[in-house]
């Protein structure tokens, strides 16, 4: 055998004996084992994660909760208690959750497009169709259903039923991006919002259009991907093609420098008897160009993300925010603007009357009720009792000497209230005119900003009474209550007047103005009640009234750090734009000596829309950067507000919008925005329906508490990748330099699993659980464009990597003068580990574990211990990775390529470790803006990446990474695709 290998040129070293080939398993063992590990911890995260998401969904499927009438009495039961027989309320904003039949309603329209695909509102009534369907919305008006069929025999729950298998094959083909076939002949179904479904007609015209345009969608992606994940996968991409050059040059190297040294130079020629021997060469050399690309792909860097996102949301429950979308939390760091509700977020909403104009007198408090004249006092007390929902309603408090409490609509509880401080009983009124006895209701909606009630009168004739926001109603008012209570004719010139003496005064001391008002319609002719225009006028006013809703005491706080934070805080309410510029001047949301803009939704439009009504984006560009407050809003206003920012390109980055709502008609703006919120408390289950996070106090303060953990993954996920890039860097330069050189690396295959594989894991769960502190505030978002690795982030890792690369080449080529042991380099092919090695693979480890705590700061900071001990998986994970190196060189033996070292020697590599933290003081010393060399990476998408012909008209948004990977290089890259299904 000797002699072979010496024929077959630079000989293998001597004869092998027989432990050495008995041990050749060991590394292909180690390898499998290291492997092994690593994917249970992934999938232990992963079954983590998703427990912890089978917990929130059971949570906010437990806080749903829904009215009904029970023994008289109205109670709030959850969900799941209703039962067949229940007499259920339901309201404006309600996601029915049991089919049944209506036995009383106003005005009520239901959205049934999640069964039957038809958008319109479909009219319910008691003769026409009574039939309410679960899973559907309730979108306008209110009444009383009974309960005829729960869970899986109610509507949804029979589709659900028959999906049950065929459901889950659906979704897989699809998520894998093949076309779904067309169905055989059975209905296709699709799930929306994870309630509603669609079924399609058999085969016909549309069914097969429908199935087209399905097709188109799975070609492109349509919701772009999270601003983090998006720059992710240009990084992974970017970095996978680095490390796959790399490790072919290494493996090309080696073998050509090995053919061309034993062919060429030694001139022999090959021979049969020495193949296995070459081969046993390139083996060896595929094998190294392998370990170089493990190296250079980062593989903790899905895990970090998931690690970050998930120990994110979990603690983010602590501050109010339950997170229904992982990437929600991430991309509330980036946000640039919040356009958010005025009422119950910035306010408290708790509404009660402090003014009232009644009689031709202003009363700047609540007047005696002795004061006002007994038919005047009646009208109001029946104005308000009967033209309001009957679940709005004032308890006792629950604690003594507590407020009363609000229940329902709160604005019409403010009404109450104000009926009550008139010493007054509305309960009385409503006795005598039970629900049953209304004759038609006008609901309250977002189009009418009014409600109206009419009640028959045993003569025949009917009167009516309304209330709304005071512009809206005292226009269609012509007459008004005098001092006397005797109705006088209200021309234009005296309601200029009213609103300029009462009014605006009123909306100046942030105060909402409702107007009440009556008409009483002659017994003679029924009117057409459908022509509501013709009904909803000649009004007669009876009083108007200032409703104070105070601001929240910690929101000036919230929004000025948001203002520090460089978030622009916008209000878009549907009040009057006095009130709102009151409101939003005591938040500070407007500054004084600021130039910016309050404009009413009318006025909005008229500026942005062109002659044929379309929106356009550069007159809206004009606009928004200054605008504050948006008064008088509809919900389309709302939408169009938000669509505009974030399509917007005209400022140096593109703006991430946060939006907050609690309306049904909210639901296309937050599912437009970044990221929306919606209402835990006052929210309607539509709105929660749209919404990425629920904010459980409705508080706008959590929403900040929201910006700072997103930054804070943000962050985490910036140091996992200063730390993790540093090792790859030097590990790749390392095995590839040391490989063509030495025609070995110095690092052994297994060592690098170690190193990349264990201690990234553990890194990752180190560097990903750092809490957020308020520092993370002061900072300007870094938006969309901002690339992950920053250049100072850049400075530091090729600041680290030249120390790092010095010290390992100064022992690989030096080390054993030093040290005074025996040379690890060119040694035979299958020698026993050398202390030289050891020493060089060690001193690797102590320094990348040093760097780890030099990675938790990565703006340039030069405390690098500051709070960490508020982190104690830190701790132990850097201590644990010590522990666990000391067993490694001291124990590892064979399978770790290590032999044990003196103390000594010890020494000297945790003295080489620590020189990491004093060369991390010398970085940062070195000003980032003089390096003007250093290029950011990682960066998001702009808009001038993308070629036109890829924007479809149809589709919003585009994952354009996506896009990028399609174009040849897929196969290469799926293994980074699990960065994508991680996060």
């Amino acid at each position: 055998m000797a002699v072979f290998k010496q024929e077959c040129g630079q000989a293998t070293g001597g004869v092998e004996d027989e432990g050495e080939s008995q041990a050749g398993w060991i590394e292909g063992a180690a390898i499998l084992f290291s492997v092994i590990i690593v994917v249970l911890v992934t999938a232990f995260n992963d079954w983590s994660k998703e427990k912890q998401f089978r917990g929130l969904q059971s949570r906010i499927e437990q806080e749903q909760k829904f009215t009904v009438i029970r023994k008289g009495q109205v109670i709030q039961i959850p969900v799941a208690e209703i039962v067949v027989g229940d007499i259920a309320q339901i309201k404006y904003g309600d996601l029915l959750p049991a089919d049944g039949i209506l036995i009383q309603g106003n005005d009520l329209k239901i959205d049934e497009s999640s069964l039957t695909g038809e958008s319109d509102q479909v009219k319910k009534s008691l003769d026409k169709d009574p039939m309410l369907l679960s899973g559907t919305h309730v979108m306008e008006g209110s009444g009383r259903m009974v309960v005829t069929a729960v869970g899986v025999n109610s509507q949804t729950g029979i589709i659900f039923t028959l999906l049950g298998a065929g459901e889950g094959d659906e979704e897989k083909k699809i998520k894998k991006g093949k076309k779904p076939g067309v169905p055989e002949n059975r209905n296709k179904a699709k799930t929306q919002d994870g309630v509603a479904l669609e079924i399609q007609p058999l085969k016909s015209q549309e069914g097969v259009e429908n199935e087209e345009k399905e097709k188109k969608k799975v070609k492109i992606p349509k919701k772009e991907k999270s601003v983090l994940q998006g720059k992710l996968t240009r990084l992974a991409v970017q970095i996978g093609k680095a490390g796959l050059i790399m490790s072919a040059i290494t493996v090309i190297i080696l073998v050509l420098y090995f053919v061309i040294d034993t062919f060429g130079i030694q001139g022999r020629s090959w021979t049969a008897d020495c193949t296995p021997i070459y081969i046993q060469y390139f083996v060896k050399f595929f094998i190294i160009g392998v370990t170089v690309l493990v190296v250079a792909v980062p593989e903790g860097l899905p895990l970090a993300v998931t690690i970050s996102l998930a120990y994110s949301v979990k603690k983010m429950m602590k501050d109010n925010n339950l997170v229904r979308h992982l990437d929600a939390c991430e991309t509330m760091g980036n946000a640039t603007a919040i356009c958010s509700d005025k009422t119950g977020t910035l306010t408290m909403n708790r509404m009660t009357v402090v003014q009232a104009y009644v009689g031709d007198t202003h009363y700047r408090q609540i007047p005696d009720p002795d004061v006002i004249l007994p038919k005047t006092l009646d009208l109001i007390v029946n104005g308000v009792a009967i033209n309001s929902a009957y679940t709005s309603k004032i308890l006792p408090p629950e604690k003594e000497g507590g407020l009363p409490r609000q229940v329902g609509n709160k604005t019409e509880c403010a009404l109450l209230g104000f009926v009550l401080d008139l010493k007054q009983d509305y309960q009385a009124v409503r006795n005598e005119v039970p629900e049953e006895k209304l004759y038609k209701v006008y609901t309250f909606n977002s189009v009418r900003k009014s409600m109206s009630t009419v009640l028959k009168n045993p003569d025949g004739s009917f009167r009516m009474y309304s209330k709304g926001a005071s512009e809206i109603i005292l226009r269609k008012c012509t007459k008004i209550l005098d001092k006397d209570g005797e109705p006088r004719i209200f021309k234009v010139k005296d309601r200029d007047e009213m609103v300029k003496k009462v009014i605006e005064p009123m909306a100046c001391h942030g105060l909402r103005t409702i107007c009440l008002a009556y008409r009483d319609f002659p017994a003679s002719v029924e009117p057409d009640w459908d022509a509501e225009n013709e009904i909803l006028s000649d009004l007669t006013c009876i009083t108007v009234v200032g409703i104070e809703d105070p601001v929240r005491p910690e929101v000036p706080e919230a929004i000025q750090k948001c203002q520090r934070a460089g978030i622009t805080v916008r209000m878009v309410t549907g009040d009057n734009i006095n009130t709102a510029r009151a409101i939003a001047t005591k938040c500070g949301i407007l500054l004084p000596g600021e130039d910016f803009l309050c404009l009413e939704g009318k006025e909005f439009n008229r500026l942005i829309r062109n002659e044929k009504g379309e929106v356009e984006q550069e007159q809206l560009d004009k606009i928004w950067p200054k605008l504050r407050v948006l008064a008088r809003s509809s919900p389309t206003d709302k939408h169009t507000l938000v669509k505009g920012i974030i399509d917007s390109t005209t400022g140096e980055r593109r703006e991430v919008v946060a939006v907050t709502g609690d309306g049904t008609n909210d639901g296309p703006a937050l599912k437009k925005a970044d990221v929306g919120f919606a209402m835990g408390i006052a929210g309607t289950d539509v709105a929660k329906e749209a919404s990425d996070i629920i904010l459980t106090d409705d508080n706008f303060t959590s929403i900040v508490k929201a910006v700072m953990w997103g930054r804070n993954v943000y962050d985490s996920i910036s140091k996992f990748l200063q730390f993790q890039l540093t090792v790859n860097i030097v590990a790749v330069i390392v095995a590839f330099t040391g490989a063509c050189i030495t025609q070995d690396s110095p690092l052994k295959a297994v060592q690098m699993l170690w190193v990349n594989l264990i201690m990234d894991t553990f890194a990752s769960l180190a560097l990903a659980t750092e809490p957020p502190s308020e520092s993370l505030l002061l900072r300007k978002p870094y938006g969309r464009n901002k690339p992950l690795i920053s250049r100072t982030m850049m400075k530091n890792i090729l600041g680290h990597g030249v120390y790092q690369l010095t010290i390992i080449f100064t022992l690989l080529f030096a080390g054993e003068k030093f040290f005074d042991i025996d040379s690890g380099r060119n040694v035979p092919l299958h020698s026993p580990p050398s202390e030289h090695y050891t020493i060089v693979f060690n001193t690797f480890v102590m320094m990348q574990l040093f760097n780890e705590i030099n990675a938790r700061k990565i703006h340039g900071e030069r405390n690098v211990f500051e709070a960490i001990f508020r982190n104690p998986i830190f701790c132990t994970v850097v201590l644990g990775t010590f522990v666990a190196q000391i067993i490694i060189v001291e124990f590892g033996g064979k399978p770790f390529s290590c032999s044990g070292l003196t103390l000594s020697q010890w020494f000297w590599c945790i003295f080489i470790g620590v020189g990491e933290l004093l060369w991390g003081q010398v970085i940062c010393t070195v000003p980032t803006n003089q390096l003007k060399f250093l290029k950011e990476a990682g960066h998001g998408i702009t808009k001038e990446d993308i070629p036109e012909e890829e924007l479809p008209e149809d589709l919003d948004e585009i994952d354009h990474a996506e896009m990028e990977l399609r174009r040849g290089q897929i196969l290469w890259f799926r293994g980074l695709n699990r960065i994508q299904t991680q996060v």
